[in-house]
């Protein structure tokens, strides 16, 4: 059964932008610049990070790491995008459509508990000083990271197996800019129950469990620092944690309205809007958010583009 549901459906179309033909030349222009943008941002954090001396600490080795995630999770979906856009043909095999789906997951499961790994070291950095260089050590780092890139693989594969297990035996127009579930499962046959709910019992898992432990950091980082006595040390503690705080906002809150939301709840457009969010204008703007606010990042883009 499941070899014939495989086989039933070859190929699925992109609609993405089709309804805005008028808009095609600009809209690749727009993504084109996006995706040259997020390579070179987040491209200059992973170098200053890797030859600066003075960003040679966690927090920001686990920020190199997380701009080269950015990279990786954008590349996933824009360059088929800016293809589509481009060549005008949307068609995109089966088995592509499964594999985008299925390292779009493994790397936003990665990204989500990334996040909370960078929260855990602003925790120790700020409630626990004395113990960070030995808490957060090297080896220590490596293996949070490895962790958070690897943890949720099996499950995913698994997830995007049932998916794509399902029968696909109608129309094969995914209105989408790129495959993920939720359009996937509004045009599979038959009873697709089971599938959400394990659709969603993932999403609950690997985003709500990670924003959890964020939630959980932030509170008692925020307990820690209103106890601090001087007011140059709370406003340098928030500081470091704001623009991590800005970064979970942008990428939680647009995840979560596509994941979280009732089945018969989800608009066409407002999927589309988020999931450009989520994977697009969220890895862009994270350069800028990590970058503006730091002294430290501001030093060595300077010593790295001198006027």
């Amino acid at each position: 059964m499941a070899g014939n549901n495989l086989t039933a459906v070859v190929e699925f179309i992109l609609l993405g932008f089709s309804d805005l033909p008028k808009l095609q030349g600009f809209l690749f222009g727009i993504f084109l610049i996006m995706y040259l943008s997020i390579l070179t941002g987040n491209g200059l954090l992973i170098i200053i990070t890797k030859i600066d001396p003075a960003l040679n600490t966690p927090m920001y080795f686990f920020l190199g790491n997380f701009s080269f995630l950015e990279i990786c999770y954008t590349s996933v979906t824009l360059p088929r995008m800016l293809t589509d856009l481009w060549t005008q043909k949307r068609t995109i095999s089966f088995l592509a459509c499964a594999a985008q789906t299925c390292f779009l997951y493994i790397l936003g499961v990665a990204e989500c508990l990334l996040l909370a790994v960078m929260a855990y070291d602003r925790y120790v950095a700020i409630c626990k000083p004395l113990y960070y260089p030995l808490i957060m050590n090297h080896k220590v780092c490596v293996q949070l990271v490895v962790a958070s890139w690897i943890i949720g693989v099996p499950v995913l594969i698994e997830e995007t197996y049932q998916i794509f297990c399902l029968n696909f035996c109608g129309p094969n127009k995914l209105n989408h800019i790129f495959c993920e579930a939720p359009p996937l499962l509004q045009l599979a046959c038959g009873d697709t129950y089971k599938t959400e709910v394990s659709v969603h019992f993932v999403a609950l898992t690997f985003v709500i469990t990670p924003f959890l432990l964020i939630l959980i950091s932030y509170v008692k980082i925020i307990s820690t620092i209103v106890k601090l006595p001087s007011t140059s040390g709370r406003s340098k503690a928030f500081s470091t944690c704001s623009s991590h705080l800005m970064a979970v906002g942008l990428f939680y809150g647009s995840g979560s309205i596509v994941y979280l939301q009732p089945k018969s709840s989800h608009s066409t457009g407002s999927v589309k809007v988020f999931a450009l969010f989520y994977t697009i204008v969220t890895p862009m703007f994270n350069p800028l958010i990590y970058s503006l606010r730091n002294k430290d990042v501001i030093s060595a883009l300077k010593k790295l583009l001198p006027k």
